[in-house]
């Protein structure tokens, strides 16, 4: 579990954190020989072939590839929401055998739940875990704060523009603690100006929580400004066939993208974007 918050104002602080790792540092995640396989009108399709890599502890990752490619279904199977036709997913060496606490989700979708406050919907995994009361005051107020949105905490969805309402769905996520954030394209319903704000929130909140996110976009700036490392998957059946690590600055402003190293990281991952054409 994630035990580690800022004790002071965290909006304002970013440091940066030391992410380097030894041969021998255990991964936090960990997807080994991942295969999927659908039956189409009684014919067998492969999504997914030989899937595998790892996360470290405090690493942002994206998995970056074109509609089709299995992305969404490399998640889920991470997620415990499908299972994989052979390999595994493992968690803190622990293997992934349904939902579980350990893993958060933030979908592309508003999946907020209209009837609750900003509160309340936080609060909603909480409440399923028989957390007591004052403690499940303590952890809203604190990621409330973490996203924003104290001065929401009692207004509906309805009520909440694109950018605050994936912000709740954020920290909903991040209330449980879990091991690993996963992200579902968590930005792609957004206009392209709230979108960028949204890629700038998300790095601050990633400087700030320690949190290990897996993230899924078919946008290549947003996996690039966003990550430390970016796989590339081929289309149907998706593999990975390009790893890319990002040796960008932690602190990442909006004219990151139009630095030479950036420019030339985006060329990199759109021409292998493009051998599948």
């Amino acid at each position: 579990m994630l035990n580690t918050r800022p004790s002071s104002d965290v909006r304002g602080q970013e440091a940066e954190r030391d992410v380097s790792y030894s041969s021998t540092t255990p991964p936090k995640m960990e997807v080994r020989g991942l295969f999927k396989t659908f039956q189409v009108q009684g014919k067998p399709l492969m999504v997914l072939q030989n899937i595998s890599f790892q996360l470290r502890a405090r690493e942002f990752v994206c998995l970056v590839g074109a509609s089709g490619c299995g992305k969404s279904t490399l998640l889920n199977i991470v997620a415990g929401l499908d299972s994989p036709t052979a390999g595994q997913v493992l968690v803190d060496g622990e293997v992934v055998a349904g939902p579980g606490s350990d893993r958060g989700m933030v979908f592309q979708g508003y999946t907020l739940y209209p009837w609750l406050t900003v509160s309340e919907n936080i609060a909603f995994g909480l409440k399923l875990r028989r957390m007591s009361r004052a403690e499940q005051r303590e952890r809203v107020n604190y990621y409330l704060d973490v996203v924003g949105l104290t001065q929401f905490a009692k207004a509906y969805p309805k009520q909440l523009s694109g950018g605050m309402k994936q912000r709740v769905a954020i920290a909903r996520a991040l209330a449980n603690e879990p091991e690993v954030l996963l992200m579902d394209e968590p930005f792609g319903a957004l206009d392209a100006q709230t979108k960028e704000q949204m890629q700038q929130f998300l790095l601050r909140l990633w400087n700030q929580t320690h949190t290990t996110i897996l993230m899924i976009t078919h946008d290549v700036e947003e996996a690039i400004f966003l990550s430390q490392q970016v796989y590339v998957m081929s289309r149907c059946p998706g593999q990975l066939k390009l790893e890319v690590p990002i040796a960008l600055p932690a602190q990442r402003e909006l004219e990151t993208k139009l630095a030479p190293e950036f420019v030339e990281i985006k060329r990199q991952v759109l021409h292998a974007l493009r051998e599948d054409d």
